[in-house]
């Protein structure tokens, strides 16, 4: 029976990566990577010589039928993301979905598979929860948007946002981080804001405040926009 593991990865301290990670890494036969070149590097660290190959948002159907492939050979694989948990927010999730239907078809005269795929997670650090565990924001309640879409909807998820009785929480780009802000003053200009930039990394920062409050510092600190950011609103 082949086994498939979801391997979360540092989102870039490259101390956050758990025991069970690094071992099962070194265990599986195969590494599925959104980027080998990111994936080699904490590869590197700590000593895992694992072959890899990649798999992501770009990858064509032929892909997932070379995973399939190897599945069917008995290989265990695993799957990580660039950084974080793959399949949050993270084209791994339809590989995932493929795998559980291809498990669904056993018992049936067309499949090709002769047991179940087991598939485990492996977790660690995801920016979702080191953003909200340090944010100061409620935390009982929360929904996850994933990325704000740029046009369709935009508008729409904003007024859901400014309706919400629970703590948002999104990702945003350093290209969209002002847009955003502009966004949550004009829908909810009274809701408590946190953006939390580079989590785990050397500039990490956590500023809190309303949306123009926020929007006034990141225009008068514009070193302050780069950087990956995790945005909390409660």
């Amino acid at each position: 029976m082949s086994k498939f593991y979801v391997v979360a990865t540092p989102i870039g301290n490259m101390g956050d990566i758990t025991l069970r990670a690094i071992e099962t890494l070194k265990e599986v036969d195969l590494i599925l990577c959104e980027d080998t070149r990111e994936t080699k590097k904490i590869l590197n660290k700590y000593n895992i010589n694992t072959p890899t190959m990649s798999y992501h948002s770009q990858s064509k159907l032929n892909k997932i039928d070379k995973i399939f492939k190897l599945l069917e050979e008995g290989k265990n694989l695993a799957l990580v993301s660039d950084a974080g948990t793959p399949t949050i927010s993270d084209p791994g999730a339809m590989l995932i979905s493929k795998i559980k239907e291809r498990n669904d078809e056993l018992g049936h005269s067309m499949s090709k598979w002769t047991s179940d795929v087991q598939v485990f997670p492996i977790p660690g650090a995801t920016a979702i929860i080191a953003a909200l565990s340090a944010s100061g924001l409620p935390t009982h309640e929360f929904t996850f948007l994933g990325f704000i879409p740029h046009k369709k909807g935009r508008e729409t998820l904003f007024k859901e946002i400014a309706l919400s009785k629970r703590t948002m929480v999104f990702y945003e780009s350093p290209h969209r981080i002002l847009k955003t802000l502009e966004s949550l003053n004009k829908f909810c200009p009274n809701k408590k804001v946190c953006i939390a930039r580079e989590l785990t990394k050397i500039y990490e920062e956590f500023k809190t405040g309303s949306p123009l409050e926020l929007l006034d510092y990141l225009t008068k600190n514009p070193i302050k926009q780069k950087g990956e950011f995790t945005v909390l609103v409660s």
